[in-house]
Formats: C-alpha cells, structure tokens, sequence
C-alpha cells in the first residue's frame, strides 16, 4: 500500500466517521423530541430516555453506515477535487481506477466496524432498549427471561411462553395467591385470544384449585378471563427482525418453518442484513463520478445535496421493493439485492462514463 492511497483511504474513513456522527446526533435529537411525549407513563424520565438513546445508539449506527460513507466520501474527494489534489495525483501516474480502490479500501474499514456492531452489539442493546423502556411506562411487568414473560396482575401471577405474530399467546400459565400469599389456584391454557375490552378467550384450560384440606382438577374447553392487561404490554417479548443477529435470524427462520408458521419478514431482514456491506460500497462507489466527472467549481454544499439527494432516492427505491416484497411475498433475495445491483449497475455505467 502507497503513500497516496493510505492518505485517500484515510481521509475517506475519517469523513464518514465525521458524518456518521452527524446522522446519529440528527437522528437521536428527532428520537428524543418524540420520546419526550411519554415522560410520566410509569417511571419513564428524562434519565431513562437518554439511556434509552444509548442503546438504541448502535443499531443507528449500523443502518445509517452507508449513507455515513456516501456522504462522508463527497465530501473528502470533493475537497480533494477542489483543492486539485486528485489532479496532482493523476499527474503522478495514480489513474481514476486506483483512487477508486483506493476509496473501496477504506470501505473494507467501514464495513468490518458496522458488522461488529450489527452482529455483536447492537442486537442486544436494542432488547435491552425496548425491555427498558416498556418496564419503565409498564410495571404490571415483572420480570422477563428465557422461563417466557412474568407479569402481574392483582394477586395473579401470569407466564406467558409465547407470542404468535398476530398477538395470540400461547402455553399460559395462571398462579393465583390468597391474602396470605399462599397458592390458591394454578390455571394452564394451551393459548389465549385478545377480543378487546379487556376481556381474553382462554382455550383448552386446565384447572387446579388448591386449599388445606384438598386439591381439585378440572377442564374447560373454553372460558373468559377478564384482565386490564392488554397485547401493547406483551411487545417486550415479540421477535422483532431488526433485534436479531444475522445467526439469531437464519435460528428463528428455522424454527418457523419447523412449526409451519409465517418467516417471510425475518427472511426479508435476514437478506437485508446479508446485503447491508454491499451497499456500503455501492455508495462508495456512485460518489466517485460525482467529484471526477464535476468540475473543480462545484462547492461542498452542492455535493453535499446531491449525496443526500442520491441517498434518499436509494433510501425510497429500497423500502418501496421491501414493502412490495413483503405484501406479495416475492423472493426475498431478490427483493434484497434488486435496489443495490440496480445502483450498482448505474454506478458503474457513470464510472465507465468519466
């Protein structure tokens, strides 16, 4: 490695760390203005809203890497174009297709730091986040683990081990203490049915009422259970793809095929995680004609604009293929990859241009 492209891959690293920094702080100072709307549900406070910034910091940090590098990468060539340093070098014999190397370099950078983050840091910062902040504005919920969900409600003690995508719970338990905490009765039912008004169908319900002289069994095939619990409480268990590792993804896609259940969104996260490095380097790559093939006049701020312009458009063209993906259930590879290998195509048809 030279002189120059050390001092290119440098800069460019170093200008979207700089602009990585930017969106997050955009972002968190957006987070915060919507986050404080709910100071005083339960313990909720201003303390626990930044430290719910900060966990929910790293997954930011993730998604917002490819524009961070677009952006951050305009503007070091753009400077460099403007201050004749890309001419200097091309005058030395560094040809249009090593600085593009030279910038791809600095992705391999870039794209190893969102990895780690994605994979290892940000999935349980962002459980942690959401377990935060929903115990804070929540506190009929006790404890949550991998025993399922506690909650609790008057002298009843409720374990949830599972909820289905359409808000249904399944494999629920019921301990029931008298007013000297003693265990009165214990109530299992195979699932559970919101039907609104603070009102549960119960199916399959097996029965055990407990005294100091005997214990009683029963069943029912169905029964109401009235209960000022409600579906929003029991998010802080539900399997959201954006909280799951690339492993943890491919496990869960697994486990819903097994039981015959629907994985088509966490297949179409999965392969969004699997093509999240590509687009670091598309992006690298489609601010290259902008500064070589812009005369030197062009200022920063109208990089700047075209960057985001360009950013937004593949942000849109990206979620539009993904919504359209997840409504006709499309492959979800090709869902996937269609908007990059799109901008790549258009990326590399500028460069051969320039």
């Amino acid at each position: 490695m030279n002189v120059l492209t050390r001092y290119i891959a440098f800069e460019i690293i170093k200008g979207s760390l700089w602009a990585l920094l930017l969106l997050i702080t955009i972002f968190n100072l957006f987070t915060f203005s919507d986050e404080l709307k709910d100071v005083g549900k339960g313990s909720y406070d201003l303390t626990l809203i930044f430290y719910y910034l900060a966990l929910t910091t790293p997954r930011l940090c993730y998604d917002a890497m490819p524009a961070s590098a677009l952006l951050g990468s305009l503007f070091v060539l753009g400077a460099m174009a403007n201050h004749r340093e890309l001419i200097a070098m091309q005058a030395a014999g560094v040809s249009v297709f090593n600085i593009i190397k030279s910038v791809l370099l600095a992705g391999v950078f870039l794209v190893g730091m969102a990895l780690v983050i994605g994979e290892w840091v940000a999935p349980d910062a962002e459980h942690e986040a959401q377990v935060v902040k929903i115990t804070a504005q929540n506190e009929q919920i006790t404890m949550a683990n991998a025993s399922g969900l506690w909650l609790r409600d008057g002298e009843r003690f409720i374990n949830v081990r599972q909820i289905l995508d359409n808000g249904t719970l399944a494999d629920i338990s019921f301990y029931e203490l008298d007013a000297q905490h003693r265990l009165q009765q214990a109530v299992h039912a195979e699932r559970a049915e919101f039907i609104g008004d603070k009102q549960w169908r119960l199916f399959n319900v097996q029965r055990s009422v407990i005294s100091t002289e005997q214990m009683q069994a029963g069943h029912d095939d169905e029964i109401i259970w009235h209960s000022s619990l409600a579906p929003d409480l029991l998010k802080i268990v539900v399997v959201k793809p954006n909280s799951l590792s690339l492993l943890n993804l491919e496990r869960y896609i697994s486990f819903l095929k097994k039981n015959q259940q629907k994985s088509h969104p966490f297949e179409l996260a999965f392969w969004g995680r699997v093509v999240n490095p590509l687009v670091t380097f598309i992006m690298l790559l489609v601010s290259a004609p902008f500064v070589i093939g812009i005369k030197r006049g062009t200022s920063s701020g109208g990089r700047m604009l075209a960057g985001v312009v360009i950013g937004m458009g593949f942000n849109v063209l990206d979620k539009m293929v993904s919504h359209l993906g997840l409504v006709y259930e499309l492959n979800p590879p090709l869902v996937a990859f269609l908007p990059s290998l799109t901008t790549l195509v258009l990326a590399l048809w500028a460069l051969k241009r320039v």
